[in-house]
């Protein structure tokens, strides 16, 4: 029952340096944040791959990783992994190796696939033999049983069976292969080495390899990196796209481009369009570290209110700490967070808050800052209820769970205990993402999917 929304991974893959291996490992640890179960690395040397994967995090795999002799090669394909049922053992870890007709093949995905259990059934009945529960599986036997002649041939085919959302990497023996699902949903962009090239979810990871950013693997996009150079082919046309506009509220890094987008432009929008809809007398802005940051201090800027360091976040304690019982779970908030009372007593304190999942942690955050003595609490959150589960990779959970499901705004703000609570508008939301606004998925606060209505769908499979 933890009171946060998970992204279900990062990925990255690198081609052409002879410090891949090294390189890859960098651009996971900057996309650490888009998961913490498992990280592990595919690597070619130009006739062979081997694969590498340990749970935990990315320097984990690393310190590991570096005691394996001959774990090098020029094409590497990164992956780090949360898990959204649970099954975060080693088997669902990626990217996934496999040995086909083909020859050597390994796949690293973030999404979601909302026909993979039907695929899967299909095959199952087939006589196909899954090795691992999450979805990501699938687009391997669906490669495998390609009749093509070609691996970019075979994936492409493979492309055309599948719906839902998914950026994946590819790793061969010899080729870096990238591909966008055609709505678009999660991020993935292209950038350049001195002597090769770089695909990730982030532009935070290529900033850390020192690689300059070319542009976004466009939506219903697949580009070949290999001897032949770089090859790209558009497999399928969407007349609309439907990015996840949740990268920019929470997911990605402030210091990231994504969707052509900088995170910390929009997300600086959100705050300042959020205190021009939900105004209100205090002394000071805080933010709840470090995913609303951003938002706050655009909130200060249009308010003219300052903004303070109201909470202290312990970086060390990680998401593995979870207990059933409330008491533990208590715990875990004032583990995480801290109020610095000299701040915080008497004032009148507005709490920029990127979104409210449960609300559990946040009604015990504001216990906390009332405890430091604050005279008044106002939440403003930077989204708009969140009212509906993802089917696209995020981990939300059921719609049931959902506070704005079930309560008002008013039946929150007194749940929370706070003085007022403000909610940015979807309106407001549209304004913030400019003059694409209708290329973004807002699925999660409208209820209408971009794939159409399938919050009746029960996918057997993990998110990956």
């Amino acid at each position: 029952m933890i009171d946060e929304i998970h992204e279900e991974c990062g990925i990255v893959g690198v081609y052409g340096s002879k410090d891949a291996v090294h390189l890859a490992s960098l651009g996971l640890h900057a996309l650490q944040h888009r998961g913490q179960e498992s990280a592990g690395l595919a690597v070619s040397d130009g006739t062979l791959v081997k694969c590498y994967k340990t749970q935990g995090l990315v320097s984990n795999m690393v310190r590991k990783m570096d005691r394996i002799p001959g774990f090098a090669g020029h094409i590497a394909v990164g992956h780090t992994r949360y898990s959204t049922t649970g099954s975060s053992n080693l088997i669902n870890s990626q990217p996934i190796l496999v040995n086909y007709q083909g020859g050597q093949l390994a796949v690293a995905h973030n999404g979601n696939l909302v026909n993979a259990g039907l695929l899967r059934k299909e095959m199952e009945k087939q006589g196909s033999i899954f090795h691992s529960t999450n979805d990501s599986e699938v687009f391997l036997h669906l490669i495998a049983r390609s009749k093509k002649r070609s691996l970019s041939e075979n994936i492409l085919a493979a492309l055309h069976q599948v719906k839902g959302a998914y950026s994946l990497l590819f790793i061969s023996s010899k080729h870096l292969v990238a591909a966008r699902d055609p709505y678009g949903v999660r991020p993935l962009c292209l950038g350049k080495l001195k002597d090769g090239w770089v695909v990730a979810s982030e532009t935070c990871a290529l900033d850390i390899i020192g690689a300059k950013y070319e542009r976004d693997i466009e939506p219903g996009e697949m580009v070949v990196i290999g001897p032949e150079g770089v090859k790209s082919t558009f497999f399928a046309k969407q007349k609309k796209k439907a990015h996840c506009i949740f990268e920019f509220i929470y997911f990605s890094r402030p210091d990231s481009r994504i969707f052509k987008h900088s995170v910390d432009r929009v997300r600086r929008a959100l705050g300042k369009e959020l205190a021009r809809e939900f105004p209100v007398e205090a002394d000071i802005v805080i933010s709840v570290p470090d995913s609303s940051n951003t938002a706050a201090l655009g909130y200060a800027q249009a308010s003219g209110i300052p903004f303070e360091i109201g909470l202290i976040r312990n970086h060390y304690v990680g998401r593995t700490f979870i207990s059933p019982v409330q008491g533990d779970r208590d715990a875990k908030v004032k583990l995480k967070f801290n109020p610095v009372k000299g701040v915080l007593k008497d004032r009148r304190v507005i709490i920029v808050e990127d979104s409210i999942v449960r609300g559990t942690t946040l009604k015990q955050l504001v216990s906390l800052v009332f405890s430091a003595g604050a005279k008044e609490v106002h939440i403003r959150v930077s989204s708009p209820p969140v009212c509906n589960p993802c089917f696209y990779g995020m981990d939300f959970p059921s719609r049931d769970e959902l506070i704005a499901s079930s309560k008002t705004v008013e039946q929150t703000r007194r749940y929370l205990g706070v003085d007022s609570l403000g909610h940015l508008s979807i309106k407001g939301l549209r304004k913030c993402a400019g003059d694409e606004c209708d290329d973004y998925c807002y699925a999660c606060f409208s209820g209408q999917y971009p794939m159409g209505n399938i919050s009746t769908t029960k996918n057997i499979l993990e998110r990956d």
